[in-house]
């Protein structure tokens, strides 16, 4: 089938894309920055908080610029796709509270969690435990009905999506071929690569996904974003660099092609089979969004955008082993086999990501911290989290928009060990 084209809320025609050149197999020319095209057409500056020259101009990532002004209004902003809410929203009944700890043990000292919090450009904290909030706060532009743009925290989303899929018989097994569900898989690295590999960021595809790196290959995924070409398009171009199976690199073009496979195999948009699958059963209280590109093909490798609590219940729903009210939503053994490193180049300390190799492990598109917790996270670029701990019974949202996120390939940047230590801290304290 072809490639889906469902756009039911967005921006219209998109704006100019400017000159911006795109060649997929070995560019040699610089590469533009990762940007999305900021577009006024449907709302006036006013509404999205912009200046004139902001609304007719780029907005880059990994700047070091602000950007909590930006995040909550992509959907605006940007091509998206709306997804009413639940016609019965589940809200999270209210558990004794809270206080976050003040300390927690980062770099053999102990450090400031309000510093944390700060310096992270935090803008939603939420501390779910049994299911009940022991513990919300917002900052700068966050607030309890504010959407956030995930980033890869989608990845996540997705693959509970291929686990529903599975357990329909709509996908036969995850050890079928990516590329029998979406004609533009064929001729691509994808082509004869096994679902599971795919889910586990080991298809073997050419990538560099170093958000400091201006010519890496994340960067030019956002030139189709712009209108030069199609996501399909720009999956369909990629190639072949190790053996499938062979190495976990992370790589956000394979949840992108997850997410053809997807809409291939259920036969509807991702927007629409979210709705059905997740949305309604969990009651989510907001509508919710997918960034699109031109051709409204939504960018599931992180184009998501939830309202906290929201983004709560996927952890929820895994917290519970896939069951939520009674109701099984995605098979136990489903969110078993996704929480779990299954593979020795899986492991912890194995996956890599630009050239260095990362201390967690890796699942179906969940994270898998090191040690003997059971905890997983999904995670996103400039500090995003859904942190489940199962020993616990505690979920963690904390949403972010870390201005110095991706301007270097260094903890002082990215601040992902001190955001583990953020949680290690408060987990300790729910004991």
């Amino acid at each position: 089938m072809g490639s889906p084209a469902f756009k039911a809320g967005g921006m219209g025609d998109p704006c100019p894309a400017g000159s911006i050149p795109v060649h997929l197999r070995q560019p040699s020319f610089p590469a533009p920055a990762l940007t999305l095209k900021w577009c006024s057409t449907a709302w006036s500056n006013h509404d999205l908080g912009m200046s004139d020259d902001e609304a007719s101009g780029l907005r880059p990532l990994f700047t070091g610029a602000s950007m909590h002004d930006y995040f909550p209004i992509m959907m605006k902003a940007e091509p998206s796709v709306r997804m009413d809410a639940a016609p019965e929203p589940h809200t999270f009944p209210v558990g004794e509270p809270f206080d976050l700890p003040q300390t927690m043990f980062f770099n053999d000292t102990d450090q400031s969690v309000e510093d944390c919090l700060v310096n992270t450009d935090t803008v939603a904290v939420v501390v779910l435990q049994d299911g009940k909030v022991r513990h919300e706060q917002y900052r700068l532009t966050g607030g309890p009905g504010v959407h956030w743009i995930s980033w890869s925290v989608a990845k996540s989303f997705i693959s509970t999506l291929i686990g529903i899929a599975v357990e329909e018989g709509r996908i036969a097994s995850i050890t079928d071929a990516i590329s029998d569900y979406h004609p533009k898989l064929v001729g691509s690295a994808y082509e004869g690569v096994s679902i599971e590999d795919v889910l586990q960021m080991s298809s073997g595809a050419r990538w560099n996904e170093d958000y400091a790196d201006p010519e890496s290959d994340i960067h030019r995924f956002g030139a189709a974003m712009t209108g030069e070409l199609t996501l399909d398009d720009f999956v369909h171009g990629m190639e072949n660099e190790h053996p499938p199976g062979s190495l976990c690199r992370y790589n956000s073009a394979d949840t992108q092609a997850l997410g053809m496979m997807l809409a291939g195999a259920v036969g509807r948009p991702v927007a629409e089979y979210m709705k059905d699958k997740l949305i309604d059963p969990l009651g989510f209280e907001a509508e919710g969004y997918w960034i699109t590109d031109t051709a409204g093909v939504e960018m599931t490798a992180g184009g998501l955008m939830l309202t906290p609590h929201d983004f709560a219940k996927l952890g929820e729903l895994f917290r519970r082993g896939g069951d939520w009210m009674g109701e099984q939503i995605v098979s136990t053994d489903w969110v078993a086999a996704a929480t779990r490193a299954n593979k020795p180049h899986t492991q912890p300390g194995k996956p890599v990501i630009a050239g260095g190799s990362l201390p967690t492990g890796y699942g179906y598109q969940w994270w898998l911290p090191p040690g003997d917790r059971g905890n997983f996270q999904a995670i996103g670029i400039y500090n995003q989290y859904i942190h489940v701990d199962p020993m616990t019974e505690s979920v963690i949202v904390k949403l972010s928009a870390n201005r110095t996120y991706g301007t270097a390939t260094s903890e002082e940047a990215d601040m992902e060990g001190a955001n583990d230590a953020f949680f290690s801290a408060v987990v300790a304290a729910l004991d």
